[in-house]
């Protein structure tokens, strides 16, 4: 059986392409402090990149599930990158930007159609389910490696904080996905070990998970314990409080421009 897209089904679309060349703009513009408005830049760099990383998310699903089996995965235009091919563009793209606005949480989306009974093999379901989270996962790796290597001299301070609270709104977004909530990445990988009683009774509530976890999240009790856990994983790459919060302010450029003291008259410890 082919697991191959064709070369117009794999090809990459300007869409992605257009995001990523605003995520290489706004990074030049906060990184020489270009911009009339920092805070403006820091949004647009941190907004692009978040959606870039939802489409590499949805990409890893698709591509998962197209080795494991799912030959109709090229022709929906999953491969493209392009996020207006998703099967609920609110869901994947429109939702987790206005949650990070309002919020600052980066909750994930998530909207490619695999068409599961064509996949053999409850690993294989697994693999299709982690492929988003694990996605997040290296994608915060890779925006927090200045912190955890130590490779932060020279780099402008508004940058380091955008860097930081990019790095929480992955580290948010792959946490939360790996919740055993119905609708979530996590009940995904764990779905195909389930009897089948089981996932019939929990198949209602797949739609309102991500829902769910949201009105969770605004409780203070639970915000606060679920943010004092991304604090600590935070830290230990590096990543202070002081970095991720006025990366946020600076994100919220419609305050206006914050007054940030040096990082130089601080021990960040």
């Amino acid at each position: 059986m082919a697991t191959q897209a064709t070369r117009g089904e794999g090809r990459v679309s300007p869409v992605f392409l257009a995001l990523v060349a605003i995520m290489a703009v706004s990074i030049w513009a906060v990184w020489t402090d270009y911009s009339a408005s920092p805070g403006f830049a820091v949004f647009l760099f941190v907004v692009s990149a978040w959606i870039v990383s939802l489409c590499l998310h949805e990409y890893a699903h698709a591509r998962t599930a197209l080795h494991g089996g799912d030959i109709t995965i090229g022709a929906k235009g999953y491969l493209t990158l392009n996020p207006l091919k998703y099967t609920h563009a609110l869901l994947s793209i429109v939702l987790p930007v206005v949650f990070v606005i309002m919020g600052g949480i980066g909750l994930p989306g998530g909207a490619v159609f695999i068409e599961r009974h064509r996949i053999r093999g409850r690993w294989k379901h697994s693999l299709i389910s982690a492929a988003g989270p694990l996605t997040n996962l290296v994608f915060a790796a890779v925006v927090s490696a200045p912190f955890w290597l130590g490779a932060l001299d020279g780099v402008p301070d508004n940058f380091r904080y955008a860097l930081a609270f990019l790095a929480l709104l992955e580290v948010t977004a792959t946490i939360l996905n790996l919740l055993p909530v119905p609708g979530l990445d996590g009940y995904g990988i764990i779905e195909p070990w389930l009897s089948p009683k089981v996932r019939r009774q929990v198949e209602p509530f797949a739609p309102f998970g991500l829902l769910a976890v949201f009105g969770f999240l605004w409780i203070p009790e639970v915000n606060h314990a679920f943010f004092d856990m991304i604090d600590a994983v935070l830290r230990r790459a590096g990543i202070t409080e002081w970095d991720t919060y006025w990366g946020q302010e600076l994100f919220r450029f419609w305050q206006g421009t914050p007054e940030i003291p040096p990082l130089n008259a601080l021990d960040l410890g």
